[in-house]
């Protein structure tokens, strides 16, 4: 048992894994402008003229992108055009 506790204690320092030196380290990832996008979040990437969904996520210790889905999410909605005769309407309300 006497010989348990000190590799125990000194395998202690290697468990903390956001920590060096006290300060914690932030982990994110980056988009094409440099812009900071944080772990979890999903964007459109375009690499080579391929546009796919790709989320933030770790891999051996490194922050990388991870393709989610072929294609980008886009709305397609089309906004209602106003009605050009407002004769029925009573400006005075």
């Amino acid at each position: 048992m006497r010989y348990i506790l000190p590799l125990l204690l000194a395998a202690t320092p290697a468990l903390g894994d956001s920590t060096t030196a006290g300060k914690t380290t932030e982990c994110y990832c980056t988009d094409r402008n440099g812009a900071r996008v944080e772990m979890g979040e999903m964007i459109c990437l375009q690499v080579d003229g391929r546009m796919f969904m790709a989320q933030c996520q770790m891999s051996l210790n490194n922050p990388m992108w991870r393709e989610i889905s072929d294609g980008c999410l886009s709305s397609g909605l089309k906004l209602p055009q106003p009605a050009v005769d407002a004769g029925g309407v009573d400006a005075q309300i």
